[in-house]
């Protein structure tokens, strides 16, 4: 959206303090792990754009609280996989030989707006060392979080959406319905197909093209089980500036989708 239109449709500028006051009013707090998915641009015009939105969060979960988001790198998956676009085969070696190792300080994002591009990057700020599925973390569970994130199987068991649901984390989608978490929920349904990926990465500070198992998972299409999760317990969205923002308890959203996924999609 045109920051023309993003002015027109503000009614006053929102701060760091509105945001915080927002964020509050929906029931966070001081000591909260929050998984955030966002949509800065849902929110309003923000006097210091995502940096007021980032620094609003931080007050109030406080350094007691902790802020996960994922940094996905898309574009650092195997090549022989890739659909949106498909490359030539003959480009698929060049790419494997060439592509430089993922680094968790230097490696961008890709497609994951800029709320999570400029996280990846904050002071004080850890990210996981998963060369597709990272995620960023700041606060007093950062580093149980994302640290010794593994190749394998990368959002399942023991990884760091794992490790928030287990802390109690609050799912927090800000402006979008993109729900990261729900793929753990594909993992421990099993309704997962399983295929060979690669990845270039450093190993004892050489750059190596690995491979190692992973799951397929969807591109979303988890509408119908966050609107099954509100209506069974009641939970209406509520605002963010003008964004339209949801609060859910991540633990009990894993576990009703679980049961959605294996009961609509089965096994593959």
């Amino acid at each position: 959206m045109a920051e023309a239109d993003v002015v027109a449709a503000t009614d006053t500028p929102r701060t760091r303090t509105s945001i915080a006051d927002d964020l509050r009013r929906l029931g966070l707090s001081a000591g909260d792990v929050v998984v955030l998915h966002s949509s800065v641009s849902s929110i309003g015009w923000v006097a210091g754009g995502v940096v007021a939105v980032l620094q609003a969060f931080q007050d109030v979960l406080t350094e007691a609280g902790t802020l996960v988001v994922p940094t996905h790198t898309s574009d650092r998956t195997d090549p022989q996989h890739w659909q949106a676009p498909p490359v030539p085969a003959e480009w698929v070696p060049v790419i494997r030989d060439e592509v430089p190792a993922f680094d968790p300080a230097l490696t961008p994002t890709r497609a994951m707006g800029i709320l999570p591009e400029t996280f990846r990057t904050w002071p004080g700020v850890r990210r996981s060392s998963h060369p597709h599925n990272s995620f960023a973390a700041w606060g007093r569970q950062a580093d149980e979080i994302t640290r010794d994130h593994a190749l394998a199987w990368s959002m399942g068991p023991e990884s760091p959406l794992d490790r928030a649901r287990n802390l109690g984390a609050r799912v927090v989608l800000m402006g979008t319905r993109r729900c990261t978490i729900l793929h753990l929920a594909e993992v421990l349904a099993d309704v997962c197909e399983q295929q060979t990926q690669g990845a270039a990465v450093l190993v004892e500070g050489e750059r190596r093209w690995v491979t190692f198992p992973e799951w397929v998972h969807s591109d979303g299409g988890f509408h119908d089980i966050l609107d099954e999760h509100c209506a069974r317990h009641g939970i209406t969205p509520g605002l963010v500036g003008n964004a339209s923002t949801l609060v859910l308890d991540a633990s009990t959203l894993v576990d009703e989708a679980v049961v959605h996924l294996r009961t609509h999609r089965g096994r593959p």
